[in-house]
Order: C-alpha cells, then structure tokens, then sequence
C-alpha cells in the first residue's frame, strides 16, 4: 500500500514538472518542419525514416544537457554564455539566432495562412487574428495558464497518426527502411538530411527549453522528473515526424508528386487518400503553426533579454518587462506583416530556414557542451563521457554534411 501511494505521488509530480521538454520538442513540428517531413516523404519515399533515429537519440541528449543546465544552475542559456564567453561574442550568437528565429516566425504565418487557404480564408483575414491571438495568449496569461494551452496543442498532433493510418502506408517497406538504410549523397539528399536535423533539432529549442525549466523554478531534487518530460516530449515528436514522412511516401511518393509546402501535401493527398485525410494533414498544420508562432517569438525574447540582463518572463507584467514584451510584441507584427506581402514565395522561406537551423546548430552545441562540462558550473552534473561522445558526433556530423551539402551547390565537389 505504502509503495503504491509513493508511486502515485511520482506520478502526479512528474505531472507537475511535466511541460518544458514535452512543448518544446512538439513545437519543433512546426509549419517548416511539416514542409521538411513533407517533401523527404513525398521526394524520398520511406528511404530517409531511417535517419530519425539516431536525430531522435541526438536531441534527447542536446535537450537533457539544456535541462539540467537550467536546472543546476537556475539561469537560461544565453545568460550563461554571456557570463563565460563574454558580451562581444553574446552579440555575434544573438544575431544568428535572432536572424535564423526570424525566418521561422515567417515560416509559422506563412504555415497559418497555407492550412486557412485550403479551407478557402485569406491570408489577409487569417494571418492578422492569428497574430492578435498568440499576442493576447502571452500578453494576457500567465505561464501556469500558457503551459496548459501549449499542452493541449500538442494533443492535437495526434491528427497525423491518424492520417498516416488512412494513407495505408506499406508497413514492410517501412521496415525495409530501418534494415537497410539508403544515403543520397546528391546535393538534394545532402540538403534534405541537413533539413531533417535541423528541423528536429533546432537551436532556439534549447534557449526556450531552458528558459521554461528556469521558470518553472524546477528543484534539483525533481531533476529526474525533468529528464523523464524531455525523454517523452523527444520519443513523441519523433513519432510524429515520422507519420508525416510516411503519409507523404504512402501516397504523393509513388505518384510522382512534389510538393513544396506542408499546404501542397495536403491538398495532393485529397484525390490520393481520401479528403479526411487532407482535412486531417491541414488541420495539423494549421495547430502546429498557431503553436509555433507563440514559442518562437517567446523564445527569440527569452535569448535577448537574458543575454542583456533585462528583466524578461511571462509571468511578470508588460511594465516589468518592457525590453521582453516589446521584442515579443515586435517579432509577431514582423512576422505577419512578411507574410501579407503579395506575391511574396513562401516556401523558400520555409524550407531554407530549417537547413540555416542545421547549420548553425553545431555552434550552439559547442556553447553547451563547454559549459555542461565545466565542473565549476555545473558539480556533480557534468556530462557523462557517453553524452559528450554524442554531442560531439552530433557537430561533427553535422558540420561534415553542412560543408558537403556547400561544396556539391559550388561544383567543388
């Protein structure tokens, strides 16, 4: 009896702790991803499933080092780079963060008014209520009330399970995949895997996860139950990625479709699979990028704002943290406004800016990786040899592909 009470009282706290990692890595499905799990489906058929992965196993490692910094030491990550490396080389990081978070901010009404569209709104109506909507969401809440809506979205990803399951995708060839892994090294594999990295391992991801574990003031005796929320939130985003590249491959693969936005595989999967499924990829897609839209701005705050030592929180008021919400406030107008342009090509936007996140990814994870190794930091929690092991795999890699993928575009190789 005692032990069944003390394992529902580890239930209903990992409940309680339970948020940053989950939300975080769900949010990485977002308008660019959906494109990126769209097209290596709909390009590649089921040959790149293989590769999610090991990108699974490499983001549970980059978002546990994130939490457990944020744990540790109470302080986000940008904070702690401009304590250690200095403000001059906080400023050159802020500027490609910002510069990369920009592109998928566009990336997220860019993803709004595609899903609307479908269901014949304009993006002139759509892209503007979304953008007062996720502005009063931050503004007006506070982050227990923000935690459970973000929460509840997630829930929403389930639509592509269920779409997958309508696509009828064969399930042997499916399993053919994982045996027999297929590479491309042409300079469309090379970008696709460079986008698949970067679209599931984003560099804003670890700002913002950090800063939620700072905000929700986790204990370091609750550690454990933060690792379990970043573990879950990496297996489900994962799973979902791979029912988007799956859907497409069953479907628009074998019939020679391309797409370019997550918008066109919705509406090619309609005469292919059935109009439920279509409805069912748009409204994924429509979810997924109001859920962006709130977060990446959120984040792109968080990451100024600590590097700057300004004040900086939802859960403080706009007079508070008027640096903060100014910069929030800012990047959603800036967003939208991009999007409303006429004629303006979105998916170039979409697509580049999650290659840009894999590869600007390894400089951020060299930040982390000194930082979670430094005993004077971080005590007792430093990194194991096996995370440093795939962390510093991870760059490499990464790196390897970023300057193959640039030699194949120049000729050199």
């Amino acid at each position: 009896m005692r032990q069944l009470r003390l394992r529902w009282k580890s239930i209903l706290l990992f409940l309680s702790i339970a948020g940053p990692g989950i939300i975080t890595s769900n949010v990485d499905n977002d308008a660019g991803g959906i494109a990126t799990y769209s097209m290596a489906g709909a390009h590649f058929g089921y040959s790149l499933l293989w590769s999610l992965v090991p990108i699974m196993l490499a983001l549970m490692i980059v978002q546990e080092m994130s939490a457990r910094m944020g744990v540790v030491t109470g302080k986000g990550l940008s904070d702690l780079i401009r304590e250690r490396f200095g403000v001059k080389i906080t400023v050159y990081l802020l500027f490609a963060v910002v510069l990369t978070n920009i592109g998928n901010i566009i990336a997220e009404f860019a993803g709004v008014a595609s899903s609307l569209e479908i269901f014949r709104v304009s993006k002139y109506l759509s892209v503007p209520l979304a953008a007062a909507a996720v502005w009063l969401l931050v503004i007006k809440g506070t982050y227990r009330s923000i935690e459970k809506v973000f929460l509840s979205a997630c829930l929403f990803y389930l639509t592509y399970i269920l779409a997958g399951f309508l696509a009828k995708p064969d399930w042997a060839a499916i399993g053919r995949s994982f045996v027999r892994p297929h590479f491309d090294f042409s300079s469309v594999g090379m970008g696709m895997i460079i986008g698949l990295i970067g679209t599931t391992i984003a560099p804003w991801m670890q700002f913002y996860l950090q800063a939620s574990i700072v905000e929700k003031n986790i204990a370091l005796k609750n550690y454990r139950f933060a690792r379990w929320d970043v573990i879950i939130g990496s297996v489900i985003v994962t799973l979902i990625a791979a029912f988007i590249v799956l859907t497409c491959a069953a479907t628009l693969f074998p019939a020679g479709i391309r797409v370019e936005t997550a918008a066109d595989a919705a509406q090619a999967l309609r005469p292919l699979a059935g109009k439920y499924t279509a409805f069912l990829f748009a409204f994924g897609l429509l979810n997924a990028s109001l859920f962006a839209a709130s977060i990446l701005p959120l984040s792109t705050a968080f990451v100024v704002c600590e590097a700057m030592g300004w004040e900086n929180g939802v859960d403080k008021k706009f007079s508070q943290a008027p640096q903060f919400y100014g910069l929030y406030s800012m990047l959603i107008v800036l967003g939208a406004a991009i999007v409303l342009i006429p004629g303006i090509p979105l998916f170039p936007v979409m697509y580049i800016s999650q290659v840009v996140n894999g590869a600007a990814l390894p400089l951020i994870l060299v930040f982390m990786l000194i930082l979670t190794n430094d005993k004077k930091l971080m005590g007792e929690y430093v990194n194991k040899k096996g995370c440093n092991i795939i962390a510093w795999s991870t760059i490499v890699i990464l790196v390897a592909l970023t300057m193959i993928y640039l030699g194949l575009l120049l000729g050199i190789l």
